[in-house]
């Protein structure tokens, strides 16, 4: 029994493309999931860029944008015969990154690594908040969020060690709201 393509998610997978065909197999998709109406198949296509600086002869510094993957590009897409065969057939590509060409999606670990797609992360910890610490050295120890950092993976939280108040910095993944019962 087959899924059906309304049934399955969206993955990331990666495309080889031509050297210097990355911006023109974009385009061009993106131009046939618009003329085909499919956004729903294919949904996003990127090519991570970052920019950099570069300083000539002369000493005078140009900015720039530089592809942060040449040759690569990442396409978001529910695979079917019918979204492998338009991507595959593009202008420019080489094909799908994966064993004799055959597409493998990306891991979750793997896009949030490479920072293809920025994940909105939220927590349930403000600062001020009361919290205990359930691992760790600290381990039981109370204390207060004094800060939160700005990837949300590490707090600060001022707790009382041999009578002064010392900040302990923390995975936000190691503390638990404390009950004010």
């Amino acid at each position: 029994m087959q899924m059906s393509e309304n049934a399955k998610s969206a993955e990331w997978y990666v495309v080889h493309t031509y050297s210097g065909y990355e911006n023109k197999v974009k385009t061009n998709l993106e131009n046939i999931v618009k003329n085909r109406g499919i956004s729903h198949l294919i949904q996003e296509v990127k090519v991570p860029t970052e920019l950099v600086q570069e300083t000539n002869s002369e000493g005078v510094t140009k900015e720039s944008e530089a592809k942060v993957f040449p040759s690569y590009v990442f396409v978001k897409m529910i695979m079917s015969d019918a979204t492998w065969h338009i991507v595959r057939n593009i202008t420019g590509s080489a094909g799908f990154v994966g064993p004799e060409g055959r597409p493998v999606a990306l891991t979750s670990k793997e896009v949030e690594k490479l920072g293809i797609e920025s994940v909105t992360k939220t927590v349930e910890f403000k600062v001020g908040d009361s919290v205990s610490i359930k691992s760790g050295p600290m381990k039981g120890f109370v204390g207060t969020i004094s800060e939160i950092s700005s990837d949300l993976k590490k707090v600060t939280v001022m707790t009382s060690v041999f009578g002064h108040s010392t900040p302990v910095e923390l995975d936000i993944a190691s503390i638990t709201a404390e009950n004010n019962n």
